[in-house]
């Protein structure tokens, strides 16, 4: 089974453990940076997603396609946090992550935010341990909290997905949501998870930077088959 990766070339979660205040983030002390934790999938999957989604590409022009470089999937969104606050937030997420073993994931079907008749958001769906992957990122925001993220809305449901394409004005996706529909990827296992950075720039589409990232825990090896005779 595959497994995730994201910006190989970021710093690993031991290098930014006891960083200091101002220190290995490319953010002066006192900014604000504006911050997600997410799972990526590895680079065979999103080969496959590529392809299942480049001729809707062509075709569908009016909305604003995600660049592969982006594709995530977003565990908690903590918004605007000081660099300050990093001391505290590290640990907590490296916590939450030794807390919860690695998940076995797969991309099916699609969906639209709010819905695929006047949709803002194109997304493809996932299968596999949804119970763990809920609970992993209740874990997650839960610790970004305690470090001072602010409050996720109330009442939004963790729907796990990947966003495909936004949508400058509400746009008709039914027929790609349907066409999609019996989309079922390759499985995959999601083990790690990153802090994130995202960098807005305006007219242009934000882009990422790996903060820190820590692994999930190994599921326990099963016990071998002892056979005895008599």
């Amino acid at each position: 089974m595959a497994r995730s990766t994201i910006d190989p070339a970021g710093p690993s979660r031991t290098a930014l453990a006891h960083h200091g205040t101002g220190a290995g983030t490319g953010t002066a002390a006192g900014e604000t940076m504006r911050l997600f934790v997410a799972i990526a999938p590895p680079a065979g999957v999103l080969d496959e997603l590529e392809e299942l989604a480049a001729p809707f590409r062509l075709t569908r022009q009016d909305l604003r396609w995600t660049n592969r470089s982006a594709w995530h999937v977003t565990l908690a969104f903590l918004g605007e946090m000081q660099e300050a606050k990093l001391d505290d937030l590290l640990p907590r997420l490296e916590r939450a992550a030794r807390r919860h073993c690695e998940i076995g994931l797969a991309f099916a079907g699609a969906g639209a935010f709010p819905v695929p008749k006047r949709a803002n958001v194109l997304w493809s769906g996932l299968a596999g341990d949804q119970r763990a992957l809920a609970s992993l990122a209740a874990s997650v925001a839960a610790g970004a909290r305690r470090a001072g993220a602010p409050p996720p809305d109330k009442g939004r449901r963790f729907q796990p997905h990947l966003t495909l394409a936004r949508c400058r004005l509400p746009a008709d996706v039914t027929g790609i949501v349907a066409e999609l529909a019996g989309y079922q990827g390759q499985e995959w296992q999601a083990d790690r998870i990153h802090l994130v950075r995202s960098h807005l720039g305006g007219s242009k589409p934000p882009s990422y930077s790996t903060v820190a990232w820590w692994p999930l825990r190994r599921p326990a090896p099963a016990p071998a088959d002892v056979t005895t005779t008599g």
